[in-house]
């Protein structure tokens, strides 16, 4: 695989952290079926964390399985937006920091992704960051299951997501699916989360940043 690009290419590819996106989830149409009439999205934020500096890989998290909304699921750490937030980037990385454990100093904003929506009613920002390379991940308990991590330069290789076809809502849909990878054999890569990873990897393409 081709190495991944330095952080100054990330940052060219995302939004930057001053400007925080205020258009529509770029997934909306296909969910307008499967949201009430004039649905109002919950705002949430998550936060996207890269670290290691020989191999960059993503933090990635396991929700506990009785959480209400999409428990189980492999996610970021992240969660709706508090009216104590200021922000979107506030929520994220306060959501981090009470997830996993990473102080919000520690975390070295690069930009934003654009916003996702989501079946359970939630218009998502994503947010990505650099964290240390000796960030020790301390899981909240009752929340997070497992936290683990994958590279980043397999998650950007189109050979490693699938788009499986499933019927939702009374049609035919295609969800995003990352292929089991051996640092996480257990842990499934799909849906929002998915779809994320693969909106920085159509922005890295748009913007020159991948090979």
């Amino acid at each position: 695989m081709a190495p991944m690009p330095a952080d100054a290419a990330l940052q060219a590819a995302l939004d930057p952290p001053g400007a925080v996106p205020v258009g529509p989830a770029w997934n909306l149409d296909e969910l307008r079926d499967l949201l009430p009439p004039r649905a109002s999205l919950a705002d949430a934020a998550v936060l996207v964390p890269l670290v290691g500096e020989r191999e960059t890989r993503v933090i990635l998290t396991r929700r506990d399985d009785a959480l209400r909304h999409h428990g189980g699921q492999v996610s970021f750490p992240g969660g709706r937006v508090d009216p104590g937030d200021s922000g979107p980037l506030a929520a994220a990385l306060r959501e981090a920091e009470e997830e996993i454990g990473l102080r919000r100093s520690d975390a070295r904003v690069l930009g934003y992704l654009d916003p996702l929506a989501t079946v359970s009613g939630f218009r998502i920002l994503p947010v990505v960051a650099r964290v240390p390379e000796g960030f020790e991940p301390r899981p909240r308990r009752g929340e997070v299951a497992d936290v683990f991590s994958l590279p980043l330069v397999w998650l950007m290789a189109p050979e490693n997501l699938a788009r499986i076809a499933i019927r939702y809502g009374g049609r035919e849909r295609e969800v995003l699916e990352y292929h089991r990878h051996a640092a996480a054999p257990g842990q499934r890569v799909w849906g929002a989360t998915a779809s994320i990873l693969y909106n920085l990897r159509e922005r890295l393409l748009a913007a020159g940043g991948l090979p």
